[in-house]
């Protein structure tokens, strides 16, 4: 039997295949309007074009998880979190889960459980969408920011908790006489979205050793200035992305062990 499990956000829809003999499969897609239909398509992707045959355990999280009508059952991303990271990394004690739409922290105890957590969704400027804009305003691709980051002399302040403000802030660089250096403006971007990351991690308080997940823990510019501010390296799982999805195939097979499911 196949343990599944499925992490529907608001960009991308990520699905996690853990089969009878351990094999780990995983996919990252583009959601859709369907949050259904996405995460069929995900399962399929993950199983490399096949659809599942029904011999299976399925656990959804994530903001779409209420949507999926053929989940099992549905966990708190929180949760998941914490079960996907002790699996893989279990020294880490705090994750950092930088999203689309929210930045979440959640520390684990001893036994890779969840103790606490905080998050910020109330502005998108902490997020993925907030460095997706900045791409665009800056015209390049997000990966070539990450890169000119790295050849940053100084960084400016970004001040504003606002978005739309701190967009006005970064054009008021590129525009002035003369010019902010590029590398120097992608940095001061990075710094910004650290800055209100850290006031996050300082409020539940910071433990080693720290984890990043979500797709923005790909940018390693960001997360070079967030090993700086914290004051030692982060650990990046190498497919970031997924990790709530693998706490979620995990919850899953603990479900088929314990017999909800024969």
């Amino acid at each position: 039997m196949k343990a599944i499990g499925l992490d529907l956000g608001s960009l991308t829809t990520k699905a996690v295949v853990l089969s009878d003999n351990n094999t780990l499969l995983s996919s990252t897609i583009p959601s859709g309007e369907d949050t259904e239909q996405s995460a069929r398509a995900a399962i399929a992707a993950a199983l490399d074009g096949s659809l599942p045959d029904g011999d299976q355990y399925i656990v959804t999280t994530g903001i779409g998880s209420k949507s999926v009508t053929f989940s099992h059952q549905q966990k708190a991303v929180t949760t998941c979190l914490a079960r996907g990271v002790s699996f893989l990394m279990p020294s880490v004690r705090m994750v950092i889960d930088m999203g689309a739409e929210s930045t979440t922290i959640i520390k684990l105890n001893k036994m890779g459980r969840l103790s606490d957590w905080a998050n910020h969704d109330k502005c998108a400027a902490g997020t993925g969408l907030f460095l997706q804009q900045m791409a665009k305003l800056m015209k390049m691709p997000m990966t070539e920011m990450a890169t000119l980051s790295l050849r940053a002399k100084s960084r400016p302040e970004i001040s504003s908790t606002c978005a739309v403000f701190a967009e006005s802030e970064v054009i008021s660089h590129v525009h002035r006489q003369p010019p902010t250096p590029m590398p120097d403006i992608v940095a001061g971007i990075y710094a910004s979205v650290i800055s209100r990351i850290m006031a996050l991690c300082k409020r539940i308080g910071i433990e080693r050793d720290v984890a990043v997940t979500g797709g923005v823990a790909l940018n390693s510019g960001l997360v070079s200035i967030l090993s700086e501010s914290i004051g030692f390296p982060v650990l990046v799982p190498e497919k970031p992305q997924v990790v709530a999805a693998l706490g979620a195939a995990l919850i899953a097979r603990e479900g088929i062990t314990a017999g909800v499911r024969k």
